[in-house]
């Protein structure tokens, strides 16, 4: 997996799970913000005051609209960003974005930034700049993920989503080169899902962070498969195997039974669905599932796939849609 393909998977963590990010990177903007009144993404209003966060896809920008504990309608905006590569003038991006902000909305910045590269002693944390007697001093909190290799006891014991996510994102460069240990973390990390005891919903999120950054080849996925639906079946819960992963393996034996080819690819059509239901209800909630009559009566396997993973990608049902129509 590319630098650039770890993009994706962080902006749907941190849409799923904006307040546990802060509390977990940035404890101190967790604490100030009032988390009952909610919290709002503006992804459009960033694009506009920074239209190359989205050119080549190079890093996770996020803008969010918080207020904070003290009444009224006061309210500040949060840049976050989640860096994946060493970039000479990174500092300097931060803080063009954060007067950009400014300037359009003539509110309170918090500028934070997340860095998942694999340089230790790469950490820009301030932009400064003098003439004349005349200077600009920037300074924002930054999470370098590779120092948390030495805290991994307390990623172990913390039941934050987020450790889960920093977790898979260490052992997933870790293990670039070793498909074999790679299949091994991946199915430590999927069994101690249920080993914190969160609720199917939030398995099946962290899951697919877990799927998604520690890719591997067919035939270690499907050892990976075998082991972890016989643990699921263990625990008698079966919530990662059970939606595309059981479909699939459907197909498999009636084609094996059959010895025909169309019984194998109606199983792989019926698991593909099946995923693509719950990915979309997961993401764009049960209005989205109106899309799945249409769906339902694509035959083309690969259409199906395209459709499975433009959805982790997609901000609208439309941009589905276009996948078929």
């Amino acid at each position: 997996m590319t630098n650039q393909e770890y993009d994706s998977p962080w902006k749907e963590a941190i849409e799923n799970y904006f307040q546990e990010c802060l509390e977990f990177f940035f404890p101190l903007a967790a604490q100030g913000i009032d988390w009952q009144r909610g919290y709002n993404f503006l992804d459009k209003e960033l694009q506009q005051i920074a239209p190359d966060a989205e050119i080549g896809r190079r890093y996770v920008d996020k803008l969010v609209q918080v207020w904070q504990h003290d009444g009224g309608e006061k309210w500040v905006l949060i840049h976050l960003e989640v860096q994946s590569y060493e970039e000479s003038n990174f500092a300097q991006r931060m803080y063009v974005y954060h007067y950009r902000l400014f300037d359009r909305y003539h509110r309170s910045i918090a500028s934070f930034a997340i860095l998942g590269d694999e340089r230790l002693n790469w950490k820009p944390n301030s932009y400064s700049d003098e003439l004349w007697g005349c200077e600009i001093n920037f300074k924002f909190p930054v999470v370098k993920l590779l120092e948390f290799q030495e805290r991994w006891a307390e990623l172990e014991a913390s039941n934050n989503p987020f450790a889960t996510v920093v977790m898979a994102h260490l052992k997933a460069k870790a293990t670039r080169q070793d498909d074999t240990e790679r299949k091994q973390w991946k199915l430590y990390l999927t069994k101690r899902l249920y080993q914190k005891g969160y609720q199917r919903e939030q398995i099946i999120n962290l899951f697919r962070f877990i799927d998604w950054v520690m890719q591997l080849p067919p035939e270690l996925e499907i050892k990976f498969q075998e082991e972890i639906g016989q643990y699921e079946e263990e625990k008698t819960m079966r919530y990662v195997t059970s939606i595309e992963r059981m479909g699939i393996e459907k197909g498999r034996e009636e084609g094996r039974q059959e010895g025909k080819q169309e019984g194998r690819q109606e199983g792989l059509r019926e698991g593909l669905i099946a995923a693509i239901e719950l990915g979309l209800e997961l993401k764009f909630g049960s209005e989205s599932l109106q899309l799945l009559t249409e769906i339902s009566e694509i035959q083309d396997l690969e259409i199906l796939e395209t459709i499975k993973a433009r959805i982790k990608m997609a901000n609208n049902l439309r941009e589905i849609q276009q996948v078929y129509q």
